[in-house]
């Protein structure tokens, strides 16, 4: 007999999934903002939690809970909207799962049951944070972190990063392939790979890391190639986004969203990380590297492009925003899928033509307080100009 609270639960669920999301009043030209989460750990299905015998779960008691629902890769497939999101359980461990939406800013459900990769890494503890590529080979790909128990150290914290890779070609059926491998980079996270070809090899951007948390001598992202993509081996790896010293990215950055191909160059979306009297502010901000060579960045703007605000901050780690998923449709509308505190997902939505103009016509980081200065007062004179013409 199933239990009859089932059916209380199930009713506010559909209430929650079917609200429809609205654009809040925060403007800056870029993007637009909406009002609610496009999914949280109350858009995870019942029957993914709850055992709803009533014989055996006389309390309805709620077995597998989940803690949060995070950090999607996304992809745009036959005019729906897929977000694959890291689902992390009370027991800390992360899985994936996949939802989907007619229209990318509300309504979002999550389809089947929850991705079950092939158990190839014995040694594997933990999965995440999944980046989708639709690659010119055919494939749909996902590059996460894998991670395992660093036994080198006797030190229950201390953990091995590596790059995961799995393909699909229907986000139901994946197949796991050999993680990457990175010659000159002990550990690996955040890896996204570039959605075509180069000089005939898959190509990866990376960010090297001396260990689990700290980036060390890792530069800022990095790019590589691979002979094959089953068992993708990269030697050098060239920095791209560079970590710079009272930047955003001080601490370190890693890739986001797959790039986005324009005209003028490709698109990056990536997050930045810097220290703070609060620990560590995750923001999200944007690149663009060249189109004969995706490796070389050709275009950087000052500063972020998200930040932690308003209701989405909450919780003791408030001040992170991350991505891992963007989706640009057949009308040039572009769809960035983010999370805020570790715990859900939002939508922030613009066009090509704008992010196009951001990207390239606003001014880089002057790197210096004296310099920064300087390009304010030049746009206030500019500004003061116009204002008494």
């Amino acid at each position: 007999m199933i239990h009859e609270k089932y059916y209380e639960l199930l009713k506010k669920q559909e209430d929650l999934i079917t609200r429809p999301n609205k654009k809040t009043g925060f403007y800056n030209g870029i993007y637009d903002r909406y009002a609610y989460p496009v999914l949280t750990r109350d858009h995870v299905p019942i029957t993914w939690r709850w055992d709803l015998d009533k014989d055996s779960n006389p309390y309805f008691m709620e077995r597998l809970g989940i803690n949060a629902v995070m950090n999607s890769g996304a992809i745009y497939l036959d005019g729906k909207y897929y977000l694959v999101v890291r689902i992390e359980g009370n027991d800390r461990k992360s899985f994936f799962g996949t939802a989907v939406s007619d229209n990318g800013i509300d309504n979002f459900r999550f389809t089947g049951s929850p991705i079950l990769l092939d158990d190839t890494c014995p040694e594997e503890t933990n999965v995440y944070d999944m980046r989708l590529t639709k690659h010119e080979d055919g494939y749909i790909y996902g590059v996460f972190c894998s991670e395992s128990k660093d036994t080198s150290v006797n030190d229950l914290s201390a953990a091995v990063a590596a790059a995961g890779i799995v393909r699909t070609k229907d986000l139901i059926t994946w197949e796991r392939l050999d993680n990457l491998k990175t010659l000159r980079s002990p550990q690996q996270r955040n890896v996204c790979l570039h959605p075509e070809f180069v000089d005939g090899k898959y190509a990866f951007y990376t960010r090297p890391m001396d260990d689990f948390i700290e980036t060390g001598s890792g530069g800022g992202i990095g790019f590589g190639l691979s002979e094959s993509i089953e068992h993708a081996v990269v030697d050098e790896e060239r920095m791209t986004s560079i970590r710079r010293y009272h930047t955003i990215t001080e601490s370190k950055n890693g890739a986001g969203a797959t790039p986005i191909k324009t005209d003028r160059g490709w698109i990056h979306i990536a997050h930045g990380v810097r220290n703070t009297a609060a620990g560590l502010r995750y923001v999200i901000y944007a690149f663009a590297t060249a189109l004969d060579d995706p490796g070389r960045v050709i275009a950087e703007p000052g500063g972020l492009l998200i930040g932690p605000r308003g209701d989405e901050r909450v919780g003791d780690v408030s001040n992170v925003v991350f991505t891992n998923g963007a989706i640009v449709n057949e009308k040039d509308e572009v769809f960035i899928y983010y999370a805020s505190s570790d715990t859900r997902m939002h939508v922030a939505t613009t066009t090509m033509d704008k992010l196009i103009d951001y990207v390239f016509n606003t001014p880089a980081d002057a790197l210096r307080s004296v310099d920064c200065v300087k390009q304010r007062i030049s746009l206030i004179e500019k500004n003061n100009a116009l204002l008494n013409s």
